[in-house]
């Protein structure tokens, strides 16, 4: 792997004369790099889609490559990509229906908008895998005709489809009104019974973990149970069944449905499995007499899984963030809360509270300068990226907290460069402070050779822009190939030297 040049292909400064020259020596490396050129032009594009093949399935993705530029018998894979988005030529699919690769007809089967001959040819094919993928993304009327195939897995496929009728998706889940599954991928490959071992030596081997079949699919119709919980199309009443199920995964999924039956999730809220009762309290279903209740659950992950649900009381919230580890982080019903409740929460007696309102970037002028002089760090911590902090203020943060803030005040997108500078030459070097220095755009060159010390932080340090032109070049020598990269990417790297970088065609 070039680094230098590998570098060079995603650095915006690139000439486009030089891209030129990169194509003309690419390797894959260097090739992926060029095909995330956001100035790549149409001939570049398939002038490195030509000399790289693997590089035109990007590029087909990137809307870079059209159908006029892609010749789907050389280049397959990228005009699978371009029907994968909409964007190839109709007639490409009839052609890929028949492809001897299993592989492309299976990623042809997931394209949308195919025509109705293609997707009856793909229905019929002799490859589970093909028609499995097929039923995940079809109609409603083939979704319907493929959940009476003979094998489990296009069964299961069809309970994961958004578009199958929900009376379709009941007689999955309940297996009246079909007829019983034939196959399945476990008792298609092996002699059953058969439970898969979980830790399978065989290399060879692609049946899933704990994937099993005694003659009625278990652990088929187990995914299929799964997907349909999963599915927003499934009727509720059907899924009810699932509330007293030996699978703690089946339970976990009708927890979490946004549906869910206020008496269902009464009794999921006793169930024995921690794990299930933290999804129910995620569940922005659940009612506020529910919440009250999980939010004195003490088993493990239910009241901070609590703490994350959209819907639950501020006070129940206060209570909760006191008694659990929950983080600065924002929660959902911080980030709703309304301009009543940003006072009240400002004004709480609890710092941990003042400190999550803190998480929030948009909050009225008056209630961001009183939370920057709180008396808390962690207060002062979560809110001193807050854009529209005067220098005043932050300078003030650092003088009570000192290097508990520091961090987060190099991270303020207002922070001026003299701060910056001053951050960066903290004695002793505090890593934190380094690493968001080195990535503000505000950042100094002073500042960044600062942060050239801390061998953690020297590549990105290393790729900022305001590095200083000759410490760019120096840099291009370093021993670490993360820092010679991120220097060969840096737009303020002298463009002769990006010259002399790049090999004439035939030169390599």
């Amino acid at each position: 792997m070039n680094d230098l040049l590998c570098g060079l292909a995603a650095n915006p400064a690139l000439p486009s004369g030089l891209v030129w020259r990169l194509i003309a020596v690419a390797d894959a490396d260097i090739a992926e790099g060029l095909t995330l050129r956001t100035d790549l032009s149409r001939d570049q594009a398939v002038g490195l889609a030509a000399r790289i093949g693997e590089s035109a399935v990007r590029l087909a993705y990137g809307g870079v490559l059209t159908a006029a530029d892609v010749d789907p018998v050389t280049q397959p894979e990228a005009a699978l990509a371009l029907l994968d988005e909409g964007a190839g030529d109709p007639r490409w699919a009839r052609l890929f229906a028949g492809d001897a690769d299993a592989g492309r007809r299976e990623k042809l089967a997931g394209c949308p908008g195919l025509p109705a001959d293609v997707q009856e040819r793909l229905a019929a094919d002799p490859d589970v895998r093909v028609v499995a993928e097929l039923a995940l993304w079809t109609t409603a009327e083939l979704a319907s005709r493929l959940a009476r195939h003979p094998h489990a897995e296009v069964r299961s496929a069809v309970a994961a489809n958004e578009a199958t009728p929900p009376e379709v998706l009941a007689m999955l889940v309940t297996g009246e009104g079909l007829p019983p599954a034939e196959r399945c991928l476990v008792c298609d490959s092996v002699a059953t019974p058969y439970t898969h071992d979980r830790e399978c030596p065989r290399l060879d081997c692609d049946l899933p973990p704990g994937a099993a079949c005694d003659g009625s699919h278990q652990s088929t119709l187990h995914e299929t149970a799964q997907r349909a919980l999963g599915n927003p199309a499934t009727p509720v009443g059907v899924l009810i069944r699932f509330a007293d199920h030996p699978s703690m995964l089946l339970r976990c999924g009708l927890a979490a449905r946004p549906d869910l039956p206020p008496e269902v999730a009464v009794r999921l809220a006793g169930d024995p499995v921690p794990g299930v009762r933290a999804e129910l309290a995620e569940n922005p279903a659940i009612d506020e007499a529910l919440m009250r209740g999980l939010a004195a659950d003490h088993g493990h992950d239910v009241r901070r899984r609590l703490a994350h649900n959209p819907r639950v009381p501020l006070d129940v919230l206060s209570g909760l963030a006191a008694a659990v580890k929950i983080g600065p982080t924002l929660l959902p019903r911080i980030a709703t809360v309304s301009p009543s409740e940003v006072d009240e929460l400002s004004r709480s007696s609890q710092p941990v509270v003042r400190m999550l309102l803190a998480e929030r970037r948009d909050l009225p002028a008056g209630i961001r300068d009183a939370l920057a002089a709180d008396p808390d760090a962690k207060v002062v911590r979560s809110i001193a990226p807050h854009p529209g902090l005067s220098e005043a203020a932050l300078r003030a943060m650092l003088a009570r907290h000192g290097v508990q803030v520091a961090a987060r005040v190099a991270a303020n997108p207002d922070a001026p460069p003299a701060l910056l500078e001053e951050l960066a030459g903290l004695v002793p070097p505090v890593r934190k402070v380094l690493r968001e220095v080195a990535r503000h755009p505000c950042a100094t060159g002073p500042a960044l050779l600062a942060c050239l010390a801390d061998a953690r932080i020297r590549p990105t340090a290393a790729g900022h822009p305001a590095m200083p032109a000759r410490v760019i070049v120096e840099l291009l020598g370093d021993d670490d190939r993360r820092v010679v990269e991120a220097a060969a990417a840096n737009p303020s790297l002298p463009p002769a030297v990006m010259a002399d970088l790049v090999p004439e065609p035939g030169g390599v």
